[in-house]
């Protein structure tokens, strides 16, 4: 893949059960370790990590409730770049 930089992004008005399936279907993604995201339009296939960061926000303001989930994890298939042990000289 290299440095190439692919999105999907999607939104939409849905019931609370399709959300539900789509929550579900991520679900199984990640325990097979493979997601793939699409619609009408586009595809993208996602590799999971082993170790991913997670971020949970909520809120409820002004009648209007938000959740939002954000999962990060380094691309298995890029080869990772350590940065070596810290110096620190006095």
């Amino acid at each position: 893949m290299g440095n190439s930089t692919t999105r999907f992004r999607h939104e939409s008005l849905q019931d609370a059960k399709t959300v539900k399936t789509l929550l579900s279907s991520l679900s199984k993604g990640f325990s097979k370790g493979e997601l793939t995201l699409s619609d009408d339009d586009d595809e993208l296939v996602l590799e999971t990590g082993e170790l991913m960061n997670l971020r949970i926000k909520a809120e409820r303001e002004d009648g209007r409730c938000v959740f939002s989930l954000r999962v990060t994890w380094a691309d298995p298939a890029e080869p990772s770049h350590p940065r070596g042990t810290p110096r620190i000289e006095s």
